[in-house]
C-alpha cells in the first residue's frame, strides 16, 4: 500500500517523464548528472496531491570550497571536500495545533544537487531529534558526504521542535507516534514526490543512513517501510533505550558504591578512576587482548577472543599507581557485567572490554565510561541501590518505549526479498549502547530471516569498530565509507567482504573492518600500517 501511494504521488506530479521500476538495475536514459527540470525558486510553488506538504523556502546554494561547510552546528568537523551547487528546500508536513495549543509539524530540509545521480538518501537524526540538521549525508561516508556525490538528501526533526533531549513532545499523541516511526514513512513519501517533480523523473534508488537515533530510524525504514528502500545503514542504533539506560545506570551504581563523596555526601562516580588509573586499565586490556589479531598496535580487532580479568590489577597491599584497590576492581567487574534480574537473567548485555573505555580529549563528543563514571546522558542522577526487577518491569510496561524500540522485530524477509541490503556498524567502546546488544540483535535477525549463512551472504552484514565511541571519535580508525559499501551491494551485487577504515588518531594507518564474526588479522609480513597486509579471519 505504501509503495502504491508513493507511485501515485509521483505520477501526479511528473511532467510527462516516463517512470521506471524502483528496483531496476539500470534506469533508462539516466546519466550520472541529471539536471533539474525546474528552477530552485519554483520549488515553493510545488503542490503534492493528497498530502499536507508545504515548502516555505527554496535557496540556490553555490559551490562550496573544501573546509567551508560544517557537518553539524555543534561540532568542529568540517567537510573536507568541495560541495557542488544544490537547491536547498525547507518545509513542513502536517502542520497542526496539538496538545496544550502547541504547534507541531514534521519539519524537513532537502538538498537537491544540480547534478543529480538518480539516488535518494534519507539522513537519520539524533537524540530525541527536535532540530533539522543540514542534509549533507555525512554519516559513515568516509571523507565524501552523499550530497557531494550527487545524492538528493533529506533530513527532519521527526515531528516536533525542541532541544536534543527535550521529551515534552511525548504528551502529544501524533508527535509521539511520528518520533517512534511514522515520520520516517511520511518524510520518505514527501521526499520522493519532491525529487520526482524537481527532476521530472522519479528516484531510481533509495538509501537510508543514520547513527544512534538515526540508526534506530534506519531500522524503522527496513522493517516498517521495507518496500521503499534499497539499502540501509544503521550505526550504533538506539534500538532499546530503556534497557540501555538501565545498563548505564547499573554501571553508574556500581561505581557509586565505592566512589569518593562530595561535600554533601553524594558519590562522584567520575572520580573513581583518575587519569592514571584509567590509563592503567586501558594498558591492561591491551596487554591481555591486543595481540589476538596478530599484531600489537593499540587496537583490539579480535574482540570475541578478548579475556581480560580486572582482578589482575588488584593491589596486594596499599593502593599505588601501578594497581587498583579491591573496591575499584569490584566496581569494574560489576559495571561491565551488565544488569541482571533476580532470576539471573541478563537484562542488558555487558559492555565489552576495549581500549576506548577511557576515550577523552579533543574531538571526543561522548567520553568513555571510565571518564564519566557511566553517568546518564539525560541528567545528573547518581544511581544507587537499583531494583533491577522493578525497573525492568517498568520498561516493559511503557507502551511508548516498546513502540519505538526496534530490537523486537527480527523478520526482515520482505525487505531482503526484494533485494534490500542492511549494514550495521558499532564501536566496541560505545559508552551509551553496548555493541554486544547490536551483535545480539543481528544474530537473532539473521536467524529469523533465513538463517545466518543466507542473510550474511545475500542481505546483511555487521561491522564492529575497535576503540570507537558513540558513532565516531576516539583513539580509533573511525573514518569508513558504509554508503559506498551498501550502494555497491545493491547495484552491482558486490557484497562488502571488508570496509577500509582510517582515522586522524592513527595518521597513515589503514585497516579492513570485517563482517561479524570475522576480524582483521595481520598476515605476518608487510607494512603494518597498510590494510592490504591484513585479512578477515573467522
Amino acid at each position: 500500500m505504501r509503495r502504491f501511494k508513493t507511485r501515485a504521488w509521483t505520477i501526479a506530479i511528473l511532467t510527462g517523464a516516463a517512470a521506471w521500476p524502483a528496483h531496476a538495475q539500470t534506469a533508462p536514459g539516466v546519466s550520472a548528472a541529471i539536471a533539474p527540470a525546474m528552477t530552485c525558486e519554483r520549488l515553493t510553488e510545488l503542490k503534492i496531491p493528497n498530502a499536507n506538504v508545504a515548502i516555505s523556502k527554496a535557496t540556490a546554494i553555490p559551490d562550496s570550497a573544501p573546509g567551508t561547510v560544517r557537518i553539524r552546528p555543534t561540532t568542529p568537523d568540517m567537510v573536507g571536500v568541495a560541495i557542488p551547487s544544490y537547491c536547498s528546500g525547507e518545509g513542513e508536513i502536517d502542520r497542526r495545533t496539538g496538545v496544550d495549543g502547541k504547534t507541531f509539524s514534521i519539519g524537513f530540509s532537502i538538498a537537491l544537487p544540480n547534478r543529480w545521480n538518480g539516488r535518494f538518501l534519507f539522513q537519520g537524526g539524533g537524540g530525541l531529534n527536535g532540530e533539522i540538521r543540514l542534509p549533507l549525508g555525512a554519516d559513515a561516508t568516509g571523507e565524501v558526504p552523499a550530497i557531494a556525490r550527487g545524492f538528493a538528501v533529506i533530513s527532519t526533526n521527526s515531528g516536533h521542535q525542541g532541544t536534543t533531549y527535550d521529551s515534552s513532545f511525548i504528551k502529544d499523541q501524533e508527535a509521539a507516534l511520528n518520533f517512534a516511526y511514522a515520520s520516517v514513512g511520511k518524510v520518505t513519501l514527501a521526499a520522493k514526490a519532491i525529487i520526482a517533480a524537481y527532476y521530472g523523473r522519479p528516484v531510481n534508488r533509495s538509501y537510508f543512513v543514520g547513527c544512534s537515533t538515526g540508526g534506530r530510524e534506519a531500522m524503522v525504514a527496513a522493517t516498517r517501510y521495507s518496500g521503499e528502500y534499497d539499502g540501509v545503514v544503521a550505526g550504533s542504533p538506539a534500538m532499546r533505550t530503556g534497557f540501555s539506560r538501565l545498563g548505564l545506570a547499573t554501571a553508574n551504581a556500581a561505581f557509586n558504591e565505592v566512589a569518593p563523596r562530595d561535600e554533601a555526601g553524594k558519590p562522584e562516580a567520575a572520580k573513581l578512576f583518575p587519569v592514571g588509573d584509567r590509563k592503567l586499565v586501558t594498558k591492561a586490556i591491551l596487554d591481555a587482548c591486543d595481540a589476538g589479531d596478530g599484531i600489537k598496535d593499540g587496537l583490539i580487532f579480535n574482540s570475541k577472543a578478548c579475556r581480560f580479568e580486572p582482578s589482575s590489577l588488584t593491589c596486594n597491599g596499599a593502593k599505588t599507581d601501578a594497581c587498583l584497590s579491591p573496591q575499584q576492581v569490584g566496581a569494574l567487574k560489576k559495571a561491565f557485567a551488565g544488569p541482571m534480574n533476580s532470576r539471573n537473567g541478563q537484562v542488558y548485555p555487558p559492555f565489552p572490554w576495549d581500549s576506548g573505555l577511557a576515550n577523552e580529549g579533543v574531538g571526543i563528543t561522548v567520553p568513555g565510561i571510565l571518564v564519566t563514571g557511566a553517568k546518564s546522558r539525560d541528567g545528573d542522577a547518581a544511581y544507587e541501590n537499583l531494583n533491577i526487577d522493578r525497573i525492568e518491569d517498568e520498561i516493559r510496561a511503557d507502551g511508548f518505549q516498546m513502540l519505538r524500540d526496534t530490537a523486537n522485530w527480527t523478520n526482515l524477509n520482505s525487505f531482503f526479498g526484494h533485494g534490500g541490503k542492511l549494514l550495521f556498524y558499532h564501536g566496541w567502546s560505545d559508552p551509551w549502547f553496548s555493541a554486544l546488544d547490536t551483535v545480539r540483535y543481528y544474530e537473532r535477525m539473521a536467524q529469523d530471516s533465513g538463517g545466518m549463512d543466507t542473510v550474511r551472504a545475500n542481505a546483511s552484514r555487521l561491522f564492529a569498530v575497535p576503540a570507537m565511541g558513540h558513532c565516531r571519535t576516539g583513539d580509533a580508525l573511525d573514518r569508513f565509507d558504509m554508503l559506498s559499501a551498501v550502494v555497491d551491494w545493491v547495484e552491482t551485487a558486490k557484497a562488502p567482504d571488508s570496509v577500509l577504515a582510517t582515522g586522524p588518531a592513527f595518521p597513515g594507518r589503514s585497516r579492513p573492518l570485517c563482517p561479524w564474526p570475522q576480524y582483521a588479522h595481520y598476515k605476518g609480513q608487510g607494512d603494518q600500517n597498510d590494510a592490504a597486509n591484513f585479512e578477515c579471519r573467522q
